[in-house]
């Protein structure tokens, strides 16, 4: 297949579970999936259902993102060990969507998000998400973190107060809300977030999340019937309603199809469906479909370096594609990769994706068979678990680290992210973020551009020149940031100057402003009847400067390979030696 073939064909898909039936799979690898998917089943069942609250939406939404983009993505995609479900990334970026558009716009949004993923792939964009700055990444998560934990001080507390999308604005209505605290939420909170904390010191087989939730659900239900005061439950804050049947909680069943714009708004009717909602939602659809491949593709290169592997960047961002795709139609909300769950899955021995797939049976399992069990859960556990959560992703250690030892742009830009999630909103953090790291880097690379007249008695390869003859070198790369600056010095002043040799053997790249620049001092140099040699450019930059139509004063534009070539061709030029002016060297060229 040739390059151009290879260029336009469909990136290869589920290229994980490809790599590990290629690898050999036999009884011994299934029996270790089967042990890591209960495991990672047993943590995504409390995660998830805490994940959709903190989002807006009801537990089982959360419950069925698990399931089924859990399935999808795991046959689908192109890292072998990516555990894919509802992140806590997600949160700062759905709750404002909840708020606004209800259940139905946040399915139809992830769908839009879904559709974007797989264009991405499609694209074969998987490779561009490692441009994005450390201190970016780093600064937004942090900001993530900060919100999702304030959004979980009301249940934590027992307080009445209703959270909007602005986080100052729920800062004052958590503030206003205070005298309201119910001290018995607050112990079931307690008690859950020191579980949480010193169940892993005890290295039982028991996840710290089930411990913390059990031990949580059993002081709500001492409280409630045996002490003054109610700790609320999940089955005590939703209810659901399905075909004609009612209950509190989870409903006891599995995921059924259902279209995404029939689901509620935000007054509790059906959504619908219209160009210009779709309008609306395509500004959010993108950055869910950013987060989405940052986060899942962060997640593979982390489950790359535990396990000495190599994912599929395309497959994978469209393996995510395909299970929000699916997700939305039955009341999944936005999954991507979960990092957490990835890395227990790898500790857990999983062999596949075969392990993400019994991770979502586990989980239609807990559905079907628990779900009044999981009714009984109480708020203020799930928020001290999502206070964990919040921790986790915030690295506030590589945080601080950064802030002390990075170069002062990097540190701003952390900074800067950081306050903008926080205050505002991701996508701007982002696009702002990424905005000034390419400053910065241009600032940077523009340092390393220089230009200078090279001598004679410093620089012998250039042997005798007559005055008449001018040699500069230019180094490092010409772009739009450095091209005016790189080329400044090229401006002839001197009239006894008739050629000049400009050495481009370290500039590595040439982009369009440089391009137009160089154009610019050509024109200059004919009305100057000035002309012009370049030394060891590349064949790239040949084709460049072709295209570019530039002209010398001879009509052509001439390289040589090397100074020695240069030399004999400007001594022709002259007339030394009694050859003619046109005469052509073999190591020029015209363009």
């Amino acid at each position: 297949m040739s390059d151009d073939e290879r260029r336009w064909a469909w990136p290869r898909m589920a290229t994980g579970l490809r790599e590990a039936w290629r690898e050999g799979y036999g009884t011994h690898e299934l029996r270790s999936d089967l042990l890591a998917g209960l495991t990672i089943g047993i943590v995504a069942v409390p995660l998830s259902m805490a994940l959709a609250i903190a989002t807006g939406v009801a537990p089982q939404h959360g419950l069925y993102t698990a399931i089924v983009a859990g399935i999808v993505i795991a046959l689908t995609g192109g890292a072998r060990f990516n555990v894919s479900g509802p992140t806590a990334a997600f949160v700062v970026i759905l709750f404002p969507i909840v708020q606004q558009y209800g259940l139905g716009g946040l399915l139809l949004a992830s769908l839009m998000a879904g559709l974007i993923l797989v264009g991405l792939g499609v694209a074969r964009l998987g490779a561009l998400i490692q441009f994005v700055p450390y201190p970016v990444v780093l600064g937004f998560t942090a900001g993530i973190a900060v919100v999702i934990a304030t959004l979980q001080i009301p249940d934590f507390l027992g307080l009445t107060a209703e959270l909007g999308d602005s986080y100052i604005a729920n800062l004052g209505h958590i503030a206003t809300a205070l005298p309201s605290i119910q001290p018995q939420e607050l112990s079931v909170g307690v008690l859950t977030l020191a579980v949480l904390l010193v169940w892993p010191r005890l290295k039982t087989p028991v996840p710290a999340p089930l411990a913390g939730l059990v031990v949580g659900a059993l002081a709500a239900f001492v409280i409630n019937h045996w002490l003054p005061g109610q700790v609320a439950t999940i089955d005590s804050r939703f209810h659901w309603s399905l075909d004609g049947e009612s209950g509190q909680g989870i409903p006891p069943i599995a995921p059924h199809f259902g279209l995404p714009w029939n689901a509620a708004g935000p007054d509790g009717q059906p959504l619908g469906l219209s160009f210009e909602l779709l309008r609306q939602l395509l500004g959010p659809a993108f950055a869910i479909a950013m987060l989405a491949a940052i986060e899942s593709l962060l997640c593979a290169v982390v489950a790359d370096g535990m396990t000495r592997g190599r994912h599929d960047p395309n497959a994978e961002l469209i393996g995510q594609g395909l299970g929000n795709l699916c997700a939305p139609f039955f009341g999944g909300i936005t999954a991507t990769g979960a990092l957490a769950r990835t890395a227990t899955n790898i500790r857990s021995g999983a062999r596949s994706p075969l392990s993400a797939v019994v991770h979502s049976l586990v989980v239609l399992l807990a559905v079907i068979g628990l779900a009044g069990l999981l009714g009984r859960v109480p708020m203020a556990s799930l928020a001290a678990l999502l206070f964990i959560i919040a921790w986790n992703m915030s690295e506030a250690h590589l945080f601080l680290r950064t802030l002390r030892t990075a170069p002062v742009g990097d540190v701003a830009i952390l900074a800067l992210c950081f306050v903008l999630t926080v205050v505002f909103d991701m996508v701007l953090a982002v696009g702002v973020g990424i905005g000034l790291a390419a400053a910065l880097f241009i600032r940077r690379m523009s340092g390393l551009s220089r230009t200078a007249r090279l001598e004679a008695d410093r620089h012998p390869q250039l042997g005798d020149l007559p005055s008449s003859v001018a040699a500069y070198s230019i180094a490092g790369p010409m772009f739009f940031g450095v091209a005016d600056k790189a080329l400044a010095a090229l401006h002839v002043t001197d009239p006894h100057v008739r050629i000049v040799m400009i050495d481009m053997r370290q500039v590595p790249s040439i982009d369009g402003t440089a391009l137009v620049a160089l154009r610019n001092l050509v024109d200059e140099m004919r009305r100057s009847e000035v002309s012009l040699i370049f030394v060891g450019l590349t064949p790239r930059q040949i084709v460049k400067l072709k295209r570019t139509g530039i002209h010398s004063v001879r009509g052509r534009l001439n390289h040589c390979a090397d100074f020695d070539r240069a030399r004999r061709l400007a001594h022709r030029w002259l007339n030394i030696g009694g050859e003619a002016p046109t005469a052509h060297d073999p190591g020029a060229g015209p363009y």
